[in-house]
């Protein structure tokens, strides 16, 4: 019979009070979901939108804000290369915008000359490769990590012997992203750096960026020495451009003044990439006398690089720098210079002889080639570029292109890319799933059968002292965990366990609270159902299997689920006693996996690990519920 009666839920304050009571419940529920719903926004943050505080995030319905994570993961978080690519000084990523709309015909030049293959391997590079801020792992990584997976068969010792390589397992392989605008790339040449070229140039070109050589020497290189106000720049080299844009980067030494001279020549010589620097043949003889200078005799020569050359006159010059080796450092002392430490003299090319191959002059010269003369292409174009120093390729115009094509797969990818990262670092820690599947399993079956059978024998043969034997297991819950550790790892120790299920299980095999739920539930059924199987001839295990143990199943439902959740979410006494990595469970390695993650990894990570306990307890909720609800309408 209901509390309140129906005529009685008709007055004002009835009324008053059963609304109040439900905004109270409103508002309760709310103060939950609303976390929880911050959470899952959380989970899909990169470093570009961690300080949102929104339910629904901006990327969602913000094709600005989609832009910016493209953008940000596109050049694997290095806010200078985006710099460069750009020619911009935008702070951050946070405050870039789309660009404004470039000559289609432009574009379509661009994509052209892409095409064709004009460009070397090292022009370009693959973004979503790396995430230093967020510290997630991008979906490239994974996909070239599969990749080599699948090429070696899931052996990676296989794949250090051919790649050179020595990574301890798949989920520490990690590449960093090739930077070829600076002198000093974070990659050597070697199979490594040709297999991922290989895997680079299949990717779809929406994650793929070209260098901008010519926007780092403005960007990286001018800007840091002048600061980035044009007017200090004039004032220093008594020039008069109206911005940064107008100042560029020739193929050689330009006529210009000599301040602006000696920049060019400390860029070529120190700064940019070897990868675009070109030696004239008119440097050889200098080049022969500097490596005689340098090893005295051919036969050192010879030894060290492995040759028969007969002298020093019969050895060429590299126009540009070989791939790796000695030979790759003696031609870039020669290019920085090299002082004789016998006769003091200096050996060196002369500025003369030095020379620029960048993507924006290989791209120039294609585009002589194609429309011949400056006015044809401004013409086609609908431009009025004064010369063709002045061209640069429409980088963010073409990115932006591509990020418009790509937005519903863009999305999909951010949306999930942390609950991927998290599930592929799950699944790669080898047993972590499968000891936690195996522990979970032997304690939830443990719990139901020894904290079953103990309170049946204290329920059905009324023992003297089974209060105080209750009394005395309900103690066991007056001490903390944290208490009992150090005693439990000392014994398990001595009884050589550790690292072991055994160790796992055995400590909180019988539990004083569930056998004390359990004995509770098992005085409620009546006795004449045992009296008369006992008549029918049925034994105390038929009994207790088939009385108690099925009439019980809403308390063994509450049972099995809070012995799950202890076991899965156990992580202190799990790292304490099993320390060997091979018997770690999916807490520690997400405690593992956390601790080197940013915030978007570590909302996803706990997301997934509330997972399971929550697809048990709505498996369990309907016999909990028929448990209660049965009985009192009985």
């Amino acid at each position: 019979m209901p509390m309140i009666s129906r005529i009685g839920r008709r007055h004002p304050r009835v009324l008053a009070l059963l609304l109040l009571m439900y905004a109270l419940l409103i508002a309760g529920g709310a103060t939950m979901i609303y976390p929880f719903l911050l959470m899952l926004a959380g989970s899909t943050k990169t470093a570009v939108d961690v300080r949102e505080n929104r339910i629904l995030p901006s990327f969602l319905t913000s094709d600005t804000a989609l832009y910016r994570k493209h953008i940000e993961a596109l050049f694997n978080e290095q806010l200078d290369v985006m710099r460069a690519a750009y020619d911009t000084d935008v702070p951050s990523f946070e405050r870039l915008e789309p660009p404004p709309p470039a000559p289609p015909a432009a574009l379509a030049a661009w994509r052209d000359f892409l095409e064709e293959g004009h460009l070397p391997a090292s022009a370009s590079t693959l973004g979503y490769l790396h995430a230093p801020v967020s510290r997630a792992t991008p979906a490239m990584l994974r996909s070239f990590r599969r990749h080599l997976e699948t090429a070696y068969h899931g052996r990676i010792d296989t794949m250090n012997r051919a790649l050179d390589t020595d990574y301890t397992s798949w989920i520490s392989f990690y590449i960093l992203p090739e930077n070829q605008l600076t002198r000093h790339s974070p990659w050597i040449d070697g199979p490594l750096r040709h297999t991922f070229r290989s895997f680079h140039a299949r990717q779809p070109e929406t994650f793929r960026f070209t260098f901008n050589v010519e926007g780092y020497y403005r960007s990286g290189f001018l800007k840091p020495q002048y600061t980035r106000s044009i007017d200090d720049y004039n004032r220093i080299h008594h020039t008069r451009h109206t911005s940064y844009s107008d100042i560029p980067l020739p193929q050689r030494l330009p006529h210009a003044p000599p301040r602006e001279q000696q920049n060019w020549e400390d860029f070529v010589r120190h700064a940019v990439s070897l990868d675009w620097v070109r030696l004239d043949p008119q440097a050889e003889p200098r080049f022969q006398a500097y490596l005689h200078a340098r090893y005295q005799t051919i036969d050192a020569w010879n030894q060290r690089m492995n040759r028969h050359d007969p002298g020093f006159h019969a050895i060429p010059l590299p126009s540009q720098a070989p791939p790796s080796g000695l030979a790759r450092t003696d031609w870039e002392t020669f290019l920085v210079g090299w002082d004789d430490p016998e006769t003091g003299e200096r050996f060196k090319p002369d500025p003369h002889h030095l020379r620029l191959a960048t993507p924006e002059h290989l791209y120039r010269h294609w585009l002589a080639q194609r429309y011949t003369t400056l006015d044809s292409l401004n013409h086609a174009w609908q431009t009025s570029y004064p010369s063709w120093d002045h061209i640069l390729p429409p980088h963010q115009a073409h990115h932006y292109h591509l990020f418009l094509e790509a937005r519903p797969h863009l999305r999909r990818t951010f949306l999930f890319a942390n609950y991927h990262a998290v599930w592929d670092y799950l699944v790669r820690h080898g047993r972590g799933v499968l000891n936690t599947l195996i522990y979970t399993s032997l304690a939830v079956l443990a719990a139901l059968l020894v904290n079953p059978l103990a309170a049946y024998a204290l329920s059905r043969f009324r023992l003297r002292r089974a209060y105080t034997i209750l009394l005395v297991l309900l103690l066991t819950m007056a001490f903390p965990p944290m208490v009992t550790q150090i005693p439990v790892f000392l014994m398990l120790r001595d009884l050589q366990l550790l690292n072991t299920f055994a160790a796992l299980l055995l400590p909180g095999l019988a539990h004083g609270y569930s056998i004390f739920l359990l004995k509770g539930f098992f005085d409620s059924l009546p006795r004449d159902l045992y009296e008369s199987a006992s008549i029918d001839g049925a034994g105390e295990w038929t009994m207790f299997w088939t009385l108690s143990m099925s009439l019980s199943k809403p308390i063994l439902a509450v049972i099995a689920l809070q012995a799950f959740t202890l076991a899965y979410s156990n992580f202190m006494y799990a790292l304490l006693i099993c320390q060997d990595e091979r018997m770690w469970t999916i807490m520690v390695w997400l405690y593992q996996l956390q601790m080197r993650s940013g915030q978007g990894v570590v909302y996803a990570s706990l997301i997934i690990a509330a997972l399971p306990t929550l697809l048990l307890f709505i498996f369990c909720q309907n016999i909990i519920m028929r448990g209660i609800v049965v009985p009192v309408e009985k």
